[in-house]
């Protein structure tokens, strides 16, 4: 039986496997930061969501990043507050090859991605 950081090695050898996980890559490293900086506070989902006014399946959802549920950026700066943290959003500029590739992507891609 392989270990996931095989099995992750040779599912990304794929150009096509790749390609999808670069989509997403930048979505799943906010989610680990969320979920690193909740575990050093060594706060419970209800915790946070108590601290913020929802519930703990709220934040569940939050932390999934299944795609259904697109938090605003006011949830997002109570969460950080809740963790002792600052939200910071900022705009990186692309290298060349990269920018030309949201053309391919859903509308609803492109605008996670743009944020």
């Amino acid at each position: 039986m392989l270990t996931h950081k095989q099995l992750r090695t040779k599912a990304l050898a794929s150009a096509e496997v790749r390609a999808e996980y670069d989509k997403v890559a930048d979505e799943f490293a906010l989610l680990g930061e969320f979920l690193k900086a909740r575990a050093q506070q060594g706060l419970t989902q209800a915790q946070v969501a108590e601290k913020i006014g929802t519930t703990q399946s709220a934040v569940a959802r939050m932390e999934s990043g299944s795609g259904r549920h697109s938090p605003s950026l006011a949830t997002l700066t109570k969460y950080a507050d809740a963790l002792g943290c600052k939200l910071e959003v900022r705009l990186v500029r692309r290298p060349k090859s990269a920018q030309n590739s949201t053309d391919r992507l859903s509308p609803t891609t492109r605008k996670r991605v743009a944020a």
